[in-house]
């Protein structure tokens, strides 16, 4: 799941399979899902662990198999259904009603499929409302992205903000960046930046990424009209030490072209403490992680 969780969705494959093989219907999906994105489709790899999953009522699995047209195209249908939305909806449904927020969430996703967007909105705001942080972080980017209706985009910023706090306060890091983002537009720099090194202490390989910048080079990272993310002061060894452990323990190539494009900010000697501290970096708990919706694109 990390290797997943970076993108690294070929690397996932292996290390999943003896985990989906033994039951685990987690490892199922998301094996349908490593499949599905290393080849931009349905495949029959990704068929088969989607049905294996969808067989143990995973909601996103019957989704899954839904858009790609399993039915339709190669007769996989469910027993007592008319399809794998229909099939979805009736799994989840009653977990819904009886008050499970992941089941909530998940209703979102299946009335949006059924273009019932409304009757989606309602069981995310209610999983939202029950204290689910995924949904209320979802909940804060529609709102943040035009849903519902205010009259000042400074009270549609401050409403979103309310749901990424709460499901930022219970420790859910996608909702520290958005939250770290809504403030950024709110010119709240101060507190902006306080939850992006939140986010980054917590794994968040943006945020992580962001953090690095700052103390390498803040100027460059502020050099935009109202830019003013970085809220520390320069410490070059620190930044270029954040940024290698990123390079070395995932690759990630927008640290290393940030590094080429400010190797000069540091002398030879400062390179080499960075180089030490970088091992406080590599492979810091927790791990880094790109945190992708369970279901996404």
């Amino acid at each position: 799941m990390i290797d997943y969780s970076l993108g690294y969705v070929v690397d996932a494959i292996p290390k999943l399979e003896p985990a989906a093989e033994a039951g685990d219907v987690e490892a199922m999906y998301y094996l349908g899902e490593s499949h599905r994105i290393t080849h931009m489709g349905m495949t029959r790899d990704a068929l088969d662990w989607y049905l294996k999953a969808a067989e143990h009522r995973d909601p996103y699995a019957m989704l899954r198999l839904f858009q790609g047209g399993a039915c339709v195209a190669g007769d996989y249908c469910p027993e007592d259904a008319d399809g794998w939305r229909e099939q979805a909806l009736a799994e989840t449904l009653p977990k819904a009603e009886a008050g499970d927020t992941d089941a909530m969430l998940a209703l979102y996703h299946i009335y949006r499929l059924m273009d019932d967007s409304g009757e989606g909105v309602e069981w995310l705001e209610k999983a939202a409302d029950a204290g689910n942080p995924e949904a209320q972080t979802r909940l804060g980017m529609n709102i943040r992205g035009g849903q519902g209706w205010y009259f000042l985009e400074s009270r549609r910023l401050e409403a979103a903000e309310e749901w990424f706090r709460r499901a930022a306060d219970q420790g859910y890091v996608p909702a520290m960046s958005d939250l770290a983002g809504v403030l950024e537009k709110q010119e709240e720099f101060e507190k902006a930046w306080e939850w992006t090194v939140k986010a980054s202490d917590n794994g968040h390989t943006e945020e992580r990424f962001g953090v690095g910048w700052c103390y390498l080079n803040p100027e460059e990272l502020n050099s935009e009209p109202d830019a003013e993310r970085c809220q520390n002061e320069q410490d070059v060894v620190l930044g270029w030490a954040i940024l290698l452990a990123m390079v070395e323990e995932t690759g990630y190539h927008s640290a290393k072209s940030t590094m080429r494009r400010n190797k000069d900010e540091l002398t030879p000697e400062e390179i080499e403490q960075a180089k030490v501290l970088a091992r406080e970096w590599v492979d810091k708990e927790p791990p880094l992680s790109n945190f992708p919706p369970r279901f996404g694109f």
